[in-house]
């Protein structure tokens, strides 16, 4: 037996030992930690099955993987409309490894969000808080957790790189205030949340740049208060009404002005108005020429939108920035200028067809 002086030395040494390597963990390391804990259990893998054909015409399905957040305790789940898209069979796979049939509640493709239910007992169901997305810094921390190429609940960290991007949904819509970061996000980590140091949802992460398919630190999330702002629809009715003018827009530039020998350099030109919709029955007029300038053709001679409610309006995008704010069955005044003069019209808002 040792002695019982050195026996107390070896004790003493060990517990240093131990006492250094834990302290030898940082703030920001704690942080992390206690986030994943907090959170972890809240995020699923989403597997969507497609029935695909092959050479033959025979049924092939195809499988694909994505990420979920729980968002109440009913089980309700939110993630990406792409991960969810034409899906005959959804299934979630929580934190315990247990596998769940889940049904499709509501899909947004224009912000690519979409809510997905399991009925599971509430004892199982873990649900991350949602924070807000207003005020957010660059060079904020954020942490990802996701299940990139199959790999269950990883997590990854970073900080806000930029704000107010604005990326392209699988629909062709614009979808703004997008959340730049730096954390790094594959395959896979699609629908999973983008989380402040507190372990709220700040983000949907949706999207990456990646010349490799991989990540090269350039991702992008969808802002949570876009996501609070549709839930309560998806959950309702399955789908976001948006308003509806029934017409299409392009950007006059002061070179197309130039071009058509225009007294105006800015607005929004109206190139086509939807049968029946509200542009026509209010009165306003699309192009009835087609012309060339530079590399691209427009439709040319009809109404240009110069303001929207006594708002300035230079491009198409404004327009309809400020159109999405409003609901169907509101009225907008347009001041458009007309073959040299400038008219006032009243257009009373529609509600938009949806999108599949």
């Amino acid at each position: 037996m040792l002695p019982k002086t050195l026996t107390i030395i070896v004790l003493f040494l060990f517990i240093s030992f131990w006492s250094n390597l834990a302290f030898s963990i940082t703030e920001d390391e704690k942080n992390n930690i206690a986030v994943y804990e907090k959170v972890a259990d809240g995020v699923v893998n989403i597997t969507s099955t497609a029935i695909q054909m092959d050479f033959f015409f025979n049924p092939l399905p195809t499988q694909g993987t994505g990420s979920g957040s729980i968002i109440d305790n009913k089980g309700h789940i939110l993630t990406n409309h792409h991960v969810v898209a034409n899906a005959q069979k959804l299934e979630v796979t929580l934190a315990d490894g247990s596998k769940w049939p889940a049904k499709l509640i509501g899909s947004d493709p224009d912000n690519d969000l979409a809510v997905i239910k399991i009925d599971v007992p509430k004892e199982k169901l873990k649900v991350i808080p949602m924070g807000d997305s207003k005020g957010l810094r660059i060079g904020q921390k954020v942490l990802a957790i996701g299940n990139p190429f199959g790999l269950q609940r990883t997590l990854t960290t970073g900080i806000i790189s930029s704000l107010g991007r604005t990326i392209r949904s699988d629909v062709g819509t614009e979808i703004e205030e997008i959340i730049q970061t730096d954390a790094a996000i594959n395959p896979g980590n699609s629908g999973g949340p983008l989380l402040n140091s507190e372990g709220e949802i700040i983000g949907i992460n949706t999207a990456i740049f990646t010349p490799s398919g991989g990540s090269v630190g350039i991702g992008f999330a969808i802002p949570v208060n876009t996501a609070k702002r549709v839930i309560p629809e998806l959950i309702a009715r399955g789908y976001v009404i948006y308003p509806y003018i029934g017409a299409t827009i392009q950007s006059l530039t002061p070179e197309i002005a130039k071009f058509l020998k225009l007294k105006i350099e800015n607005g929004a030109m109206i190139a086509q108005v939807a049968k029946g919709g509200p542009a026509e029955k209010a009165g306003l007029r699309g192009g009835n020429q087609r012309v060339q300038v530079g590399n691209i053709i427009i439709l040319v001679g009809g109404d240009i939108v110069v303001k929207v409610d006594q708002q300035e309006v230079k491009t198409h995008e404004q327009l309809i920035r400020y159109i999405k704010e409003k609901k169907p069955g509101d009225t907008v005044l347009f001041k458009v200028h007309r073959k040299g003069n400038f008219e006032d019209v009243k257009l009373i808002l529609g509600e938009r067809p949806r999108r599949k």
